[in-house]
């Protein structure tokens, strides 16, 4: 096995330079924006339903170009589209090593089924996340008010989007990759997915094999890993955050909260009776909601010197920095609908549920109020459309070597997804970072060097490479 892997790390994968001409059955318009000066859109029709958004970043040495690099920013329901036209994940050249990307790949971003400005979009009620239903119910009658929320709320997002909510999981949503490739005119795709981008990546490795030259999943998501367990490992996974953030409170001179205890003092915030004052929504806001809040900065070191006066201010009666990303992205519907598809709830009743608050609790004693899992887990008991795309084995045979890349201080997808999904795909290989922060891509220079080598060579890391 270890003779396997090491040839395998020096596979050298066909450049074969393709002429950066016309795409077939794509209508390219210029879309340029401040960030973007060169931005080109499209749409494309996939199916007799979805109609896909797609973005293109023209390759600035054609050359020496070596094909089209799709990418997926992650979500579920992260729009490829916006990240281009905002000139994020490096595109913008922020981060040096993204300039090669940007010299020899078109750099595609695009919309899935379902998500901004692909149609149908899925479209949900406002009341799709309600502050006075709480996800982790105390009693049975709470549970059956989650229940009946969730039914409801799924349901008006049947209404609104139509049938084609039915089908936006993401092993449907992989055939668009394919149809993206085949009006691109490429003989195989190159792929970087982060986070959610990882499971989509996945599952097109899953059904076409060999229509891949060199993948990159980052912030990996492992599909075959039960949804129960997924809830656990993001439990202690945001715990380690919460104690990591901290412990850089301690010694950091951009911790407003340095020389306090960061623990108690978060502790503190969370037992605020009736929540805290949030000016922005004109309202409380909640514990939960406060935690949520807390976990969209704390898997991102960059944002913890505002995470820390986040806190402080909430302290002082102003929540507004710790709203919940429920009540700040319109994508949250999609994020919602696509989740319950793939992972679901698994959750049979008021006793299972109770018995899992326990686990939680027991392994996050501090952040057990929020995490993406258990925000699917509770958000999807009682959804009444099917879920299509539930966990389950999966196996990639036969696909050139992927790179896949997990954190070992990664709060919203553990290494242990990582390694996990490393072992589902024949000829992969794994690059761990030992740095913070959810993805190697927006953390660390190490992983985005490793990553573009990749891309462009086809060369995988040596086995066992660590980025410090």
């Amino acid at each position: 096995m270890k003779t396997l892997a090491a040839l395998t790390a020096l596979t050298l994968l066909p450049l074969s330079a393709m002429p950066a001409s016309a795409a077939p059955g794509i209508d390219w318009k210029p879309c340029a924006t401040e960030y973007a000066p060169t931005l080109e859109c499209a749409k494309l029709q996939v199916s007799g339903v979805f109609s896909i958004a797609l973005a293109k970043l023209p390759a600035t040495d054609p050359a020496r170009r070596v094909g089209s690099l799709l990418t997926n920013p992650g979500g579920p329901g992260g729009s490829g589209v916006t990240v281009l036209k905002y000139g994020g994940q490096g595109f913008a050249l922020d981060k040096p090593e993204m300039a090669e990307v940007r010299q020899r790949f078109d750099v595609i971003g695009f919309d899935p089924r379902g998500v901004g400005a692909s149609t149908p979009a899925i479209t949900c009620g406002p009341d799709l996340h309600d502050p006075a239903v709480s996800r982790f119910p105390k009693s049975r009658a709470d549970y059956e008010k989650l229940i009946a929320h969730n039914r409801v709320s799924g349901a008006e997002c049947l209404k609104r989007t139509g049938p084609g909510l039915t089908h936006v999981d993401t092993w449907s949503a992989a055939d668009d990759i394919e149809s993206i490739r085949i009006a691109l005119g490429e003989p195989k795709v190159n792929w970087l997915g982060v986070s959610y981008g990882s499971e989509l990546g996945a599952a097109y490795a899953e059904k076409y094999p060999k229509r891949i030259r060199a993948m990159v999943l980052d912030g990996a998501v492992d599909h075959s890993r039960p949804t129960r367990q997924a809830v656990l490992d993001e439990a202690i996974a945001t715990e380690g955050a919460l104690n990591d953030f901290a412990k850089w409170c301690t010694t950091s001179d951009e911790c407003v909260l340095r020389g306090k205890d960061v623990i108690a003092t978060y502790d503190a915030l969370m037992r605020t009776p009736g929540g805290v004052p949030s000016k922005q929504l004109g309202r409380n806001v909640t514990a939960e909601e406060m935690a949520s809040g807390l976990y969209g900065s704390i898997i991102l070191p960059m944002f913890w010197p505002d995470l820390a006066k986040a806190v402080e201010a909430a302290r002082a009666g102003n929540a507004d920095g710790l709203l919940p990303y429920a009540q700040l992205d319109p994508s949250y519907g999609a994020y919602r609908a696509i989740g319950c598809h793939d992972f679901g709830s698994p959750f049979t009743s008021y006793a299972d549920m109770k018995a899992m608050q326990g686990l939680v609790k027991a392994l996050a004693p501090h952040s057990w109020r929020y995490s993406e899992f258990w925000d699917m887990a509770s958000g999807c008991a009682g959804w009444p459309v099917a879920s299509a795309y539930l966990p389950r084995p999966q196996h990639v045979r036969g696909a050139a070597p992927i790179l896949v890349v997990g954190g070992e201080h990664d709060p919203a997808t553990p290494l242990v997804w990582a390694k996990g999904l490393a072992r589902n795909i024949e000829n992969s290989m794994l690059l761990v970072d030992a740095g913070y922060g959810h993805t190697g891509l927006l953390n660390s220079g190490c992983v985005r060097t490793e990553e573009v080598k990749y891309l462009v060579s086809g060369v995988t890391p040596a086995p066992g490479t660590v980025c410090r």
